[in-house]
């Protein structure tokens, strides 16, 4: 839970599944900005990817590419803008959102952290590493991962759901490990930068973690929030 931290079950509901695919849909609004071309442009095609698997629609994905382009005549202008504090229990927390009104984000994250403690640029970062990471499953028949991770430069790796594996990279080897993974025919469920940390919290008293879970759901189903990555083991 190091990385990013994800709500158990949201892809479940349909009001959240809605957030989710809003939240993508941004995305990759933001990226087509460095151009509507994902073979070009890393970020797009990073976002089309987690799209698709999501089961975005092929007009949705397509309307949102050009409007981010600049290719429609519909005004588009998202800022990203991240937060750092803590959850309850001194947990760190990372909030990163994607926004067109940053006086009401600002104001929203403000109520939201009450019940932990916002803090300033660097509070918490600090104790974050910045990465890449490539989720990904491996070929049919099985492959070793740690052979996987120096054959495609991966700088660590752990385990991930499902069978899958995590693998970390510096932030600027991101797309050339994940394309060295998927030519030696691994299946990539996820390819981003996160914010990893370097010293996870342990909390064993399942009241403190469930209140600690309470506080990061209520930030994700703000609709400005994209990810929210949190120091808890």
């Amino acid at each position: 839970m190091g990385a990013q931290w994800k709500q158990k079950g949201r892809e479940a509901a349909a009001n959240a599944k809605g957030r989710v695919m809003s939240k993508l849909a941004k995305e990759i609004m933001v990226a087509a900005k460095g151009g509507p071309d994902p073979a070009m442009n890393p970020r797009l095609r990073m976002a089309v990817d987690a799209a698709r698997k999501a089961s975005m629609t092929k007009d949705t994905l397509e309307r949102a590419i050009k409007k981010g382009a600049g290719l429609t005549d519909e005004p588009m202008q998202f800022d990203t803008v991240t937060y750092e504090g803590f959850a309850p229990h001194q947990v760190g927390v990372i909030v990163e959102c994607l926004t067109e009104n940053r006086n009401r984000t600002s104001s929203n994250i403000r109520v939201l952290f009450r019940k932990g403690q916002l803090g300033g640029a660097g509070s918490v970062s600090w104790d974050f590493s910045r990465l890449g990471a490539v989720e990904a499953t491996p070929p049919e028949g099985g492959a070793d991962p740690e052979e996987a991770a120096i054959e495609c430069g991966a700088q660590d790796l752990e385990a991930g759901d499902d069978g899958a594996t995590v693998f970390f990279t510096e932030p600027t080897d991101l797309d050339v490990v994940g394309k060295a993974l998927g030519e030696r025919k691994w299946s990539i469920a996820s390819s981003k930068l996160i914010w990893k940390a370097k010293n996870p919290v342990t909390l064993d008293d399942d009241a403190k973690r469930a209140e600690v879970e309470a506080f990061l759901e209520a930030i994700d189903d703000d609709d400005d929030v994209q990810a929210i990555y949190v120091a808890l083991a």
